[in-house]
């Protein structure tokens, strides 16, 4: 690679080849230099099981071969032909209602399916020995979006494989009883036969996220997460039979409930996800997202399979990108670590659900529209860039947890409250974080935490393996820790510690939880966040009341001093946010516990004190809206200022450089004018020495 790639979903096979040299001669226009090829034309590949024809798809190929375009080569089953699913029905999906589903849709395969599985990898291994090494082939694309429907199955099929799975985790049907709190409810299995998929038939009710045994529906999703990747796996395994080098991914889609993307990122070569954002004003959750994407490979660079240049058609309202919008998130992916920008779709389709679905060219095949231009703007500048930023890593002193077995468990367990979802919890201090200007990392707790100065764990509900340890060793050095209310309740088999709340967590939090109650959305609770709280009769200036939602934990502190105190109900006065030094004011680091949902601002008034002991808030924190992400490269810092401001703000240059995107040379201190959507790249000047 020798710059950011830029292109995305081609489909030739929809149109006759006169279609495809103007598509060409377009991408010429563009800049466009990548394509991606072959995502859903299993049908065409293969129209029977004994019958294989790449002729059409040899022609894509060799087109965009002699195109000088990057290839990014898909295995193309995504979506199942007709004739399989006729031949063998057993390969459809059951729901997790209970129903057989027959043929329709895409992601519609068992992931348990040995004919699924068979034949998938088969066309895998076909299409890897005809194709590998062909001249700018750059990635293999297994499969698409895996998840599908319901996110898994429910069969039979499925049902002896989480069987075969629940083996290889337990070994014996007396560790699983025991992982399952069995003895509840008469549930003590004594044949692996005996167990089932816990779906709306079984354990559930009301829905997926009602049901009797969380340890059961916990292990369920976890296997269906590795019936997936084992479908990937053997998609992979066939193309490594061809070709060695070639990296080989499949697209993700952010946080996506039904896959835990951190059980799959070791067989990932390259992290890649499509961005589609819910709404106009969701920088702070793509920025989220791209971070937890990154994360998957350890900081390494990632990219952005899929975004659209205007609407997405999937929603019940679709409103098209603003103007400067689409280079605005483009140049934020790539300065959250993305080495390649690519959309679905190039040409948009003339029939079906995505037939309006946002494309490069429209059913016209226009290139004077202004969503063209921008297109082709942003093809120029990223061609400008060259290879500047490409392999570039994000310089991260802040690691924000991400957990997957806490998500699922946390929104499934009774007696808490069940408006609270994780994804809600970890977006409001990741916000908090980005609004400071901090570098985020976002890791599971598997990572290595040892270069983080500040480890943030928002709802880290499940505490597995060593864990709780590597947390009190982040304080231990000197760092600071961040938590909130649930976390530390539940083992690994979603079992309660059997000891105070936070489980092995209070020690290096110094508090204990004495009740935890909850109130419907709307009903607040005062907390008054206080500097000093032994002084209550002194306000200080930088003192906050936050309006605090939906759980309100009761705290006794245990070596722990108070920040905020709850204002309401028979728990007035008593703590709701706690900061614990260990090992004494002068000694070790700190480590916060937040007992309440805190509305944003007492979020952000947390975070802040909590980043400013380590120096780690930016200098343009004091300006909604304005981004800075860094990426760095051979000791040369790219700092990326994005405004993502609905009206034009000024702000000091934090660093003296030039901005690649202009030209300019950029002095540090002089006035910066921002206007909303504007992008400044600045490769800063090496530090000067000390005087």
């Amino acid at each position: 690679m020798t710059k950011i790639l830029y292109g995305g979903d081609y489909n030739p096979e929809q149109w006759p080849r006169d279609v495809w040299e103007e598509d060409y001669a377009a991408f010429d226009l563009a800049s466009i230099d990548t394509l991606t090829l072959n995502v859903f034309s299993w049908a065409t590949l293969q129209p029977d099981e004994d019958t294989y024809d790449f002729a059409q798809l040899d022609e894509i190929v060799a087109r965009a071969a002699a195109g000088d375009r990057s290839i990014v080569l898909a295995t193309s089953t995504g979506a199942l032909p007709p004739w399989l699913a006729h031949r063998y029905p057993e390969v459809e999906r059951t729901d997790f209602q209970g129903r057989r589903h027959v043929y329709g849709q895409r992601h519609n395969a068992c992931p348990s399916s040995p004919v699924y599985r068979r034949l998938s990898a088969e066309l895998a291994g076909r299409i890897a020995e005809r194709y590998a090494g062909t001249p700018g082939l750059v990635a293999w694309h297994v499969g698409n979006e895996y998840g599908g429907f319901d996110g898994g199955c429910w069969c039979d099929l499925c049902a002896a494989g989480f069987r075969d799975w629940l083996r290889g985790r337990y070994g014996s049907l007396e560790r699983l009883n025991e992982a399952w709190n069995a003895t509840f409810w008469s549930h003590t299995f004594t044949d692996w036969a005996q167990i089932v998929p816990p779906n709306m038939l079984s354990e559930h009710w009301r829905g997926p996220d009602h049901t009797a045994f969380q340890g059961i529906t916990l292990d369920y999703r976890r296997f269906m997460s590795d019936a997936m990747l084992q479908n990937y796996r053997d998609e992979k395994a066939r193309i490594r039979e061809h070709d060695a080098t070639t990296p080989v991914t499949t697209n993700f889609m952010g946080m996506f409930r039904p896959i835990d993307y951190h059980r799959w990122a070791d067989d990932l070569d390259l992290a890649s996800w499509d961005n589609y954002p819910p709404g106009q004003r969701e920088q702070t959750r793509m920025a989220l997202t791209h971070d937890l994407m990154r994360g998957l490979k350890g900081g390494a660079p990632f990219w952005v399979m899929e975004q659209t240049p205007t609407i997405t058609a999937s929603r019940d309202v679709n409103p098209v990108k603003r103007p400067g919008v689409l280079r605005l998130w483009s140049w934020q992916a790539v300065a959250h670590g993305a080495d390649a920008v690519l959309y679905f779709q190039m040409r948009q389709s003339k029939g079906a659900c995505e037939k309006y679905h946002g494309a490069v060219l429209d059913h016209a095949g226009r290139t004077d529209t202004r969503s063209f231009r921008e297109i082709a703007a942003l093809g120029e500048e990223l061609a400008g860039l060259g290879d500047a930023v490409l392999g570039a890593r994000t310089p991260a002193r802040v690691a924000l947890l991400f957990d997957w077995d806490s998500w699922w468990a946390a929104e499934m367990t009774d007696g808490f409250n069940r408006h609270v979802k994780y994804p809600a919890v970890v977006l409001a201090y990741y916000r908090a974080l980005w609004s400071a200007g901090a570098q985020v990392d976002v890791v599971p707790g598997t990572a290595d935490l040892s270069s983080y100065d500040v480890v943030v764990a928002p709802l880290l509900h499940v505490l597995k393996g060593d864990v709780a340890e590597r947390l009190e060793t982040v304080v231990e050095r000197g760092g600071s820790l961040l938590t909130t209310f649930w976390s530390g309740r539940a083992d690994e088999d979603v079992n309660a510690y059997l000891m105070d709340a936070p489980g092995p967590l209070g020690r290096v939090l110094g508090v204990r939880v004495e009740e935890t109650d909850s109130a419907e959305p709307g009903v607040a609770n005062p907390v008054t966040l206080r500097d000093g709280l032994d002084q209550l009769d002194q306000r200080g200036a930088d003192d906050l009341v936050s309006q605090a939602e939906l759980v309100f934990e009761v705290l006794v502190p245990e070596g722990a001093e108070v920040v905020g105190t709850y204002g309401a109900e028979f728990y007035a006065g008593t703590p709701a946010v706690t900061r614990h030094r260990p090992h004494g004011a002068d000694g070790g680091g700190e480590a916060w516990y937040v007992a309440t949902g805190l509305d944003d601002a007492g979020v952000d008034w947390v975070v802040r004190r909590v980043l400013d002991r380590h120096g780690l808030v930016g200098p343009y924190a004091d300006v909604p809206d304005v981004e800075l992400a860094v990426r760095s490269k051979d000791g040369v810092r790219f700092a990326f200022v994005l405004s993502h401001a609905t009206e034009r703000v000024e702000v000091a240059a934090h660093a003296s450089g030039v901005d690649l995107l202009t030209g300019r040379t950029v002095r540090r201190g002089e006035t910066l004018v921002l206007d909303p959507t504007d992008v400044l790249l600045l490769r800063e000047d090496s530090p000067e020495a000390p005087a």
